[in-house]
């Protein structure tokens, strides 16, 4: 079983005063590179989002790419190709899917290019509204 982690799973997973840390950490804990993934533009959205933090939780850029590196180690990246870039979005499109869930329409290709059985979120309707070839892999941890 493969399973891909959304960025809603990842950044918890860092975060040990996040509601949801227990339960992304642990099963962060069970990845490894032969059975889980992340899309590679996940990276860009943890260090972003680490980074701009309030204050009080906000985490330096070097500090940042310390988790990056733990997550690379642990996780095979996903990217997309220009052309299933492209259809991504063509089939985002032509499911009235608008806005930011586009994101989230990509991240959903890189998980269903890699194979995942499971697609880890916190996410649940986000992913859900993008048909039933990815709602049915959506789990919470």
């Amino acid at each position: 079983m493969k399973y891909f982690f959304d960025t809603s799973v990842l950044v918890p997973a860092l975060l040990d005063e996040h509601p949801h840390h227990a339960a992304s950490l642990a099963a962060l804990l069970r990845a490894n590179k032969k059975n889980a993934c992340c899309a590679a533009h996940s990276l860009a959205e943890v260090y972003s989002t680490l980074t701009r933090l309030p204050r009080t939780h906000r985490v330096s850029g070097d500090q940042a790419m310390l988790f990056l590196g733990d997550l690379v180690e642990r996780l095979s990246l996903i990217a997309l190709e220009a052309t299933e870039y492209w259809t991504a979005i063509s089939d985002a499109a032509a499911q009235n899917i608008s806005g930011g869930a586009i994101y989230d329409a990509l991240l959903a290709r890189c998980a269903i290019k890699s194979g995942s059985e499971t697609i880890y979120t916190w996410n649940v309707g986000d992913f859900e509204r993008l048909g039933t070839d990815v709602a049915s892999r959506v789990r919470t941890p």
